[in-house]
């Protein structure tokens, strides 16, 4: 256990910061799976910018990587595509 105080705060500072990530992180895994799941085009169409909001924002505040947000968006578009 850490024994300075500006340690434990650091420790409280990162718990509450990955409960937040966490948070937003597993949000955006349940859209994705939802827009993936979809079959009717215009459906999905309709969902992908909101998706695609939620990508950019939690790669803006790197909760994800730009790239990983970049090829998520790309696969995602695809797949409107080929429905």
């Amino acid at each position: 256990m850490a024994n300075h105080k500006s340690s434990l705060k650091r420790i409280r500072q990162e718990k509450t910061r990955k409960e937040h990530n966490h948070y937003y992180a597993k949000t955006m895994r349940n859209a994705v799976r939802k827009l993936r799941a979809m079959t009717n085009k215009e459906e999905a169409a309709a969902l992908y910018p909101s998706v695609q909001k939620m990508l950019d924002k939690l790669a803006k505040t790197n909760i994800i990587h730009k790239n990983k947000a970049a090829n998520l968006k790309s696969s995602l578009c695809a797949h409107i595509n080929s429905l």
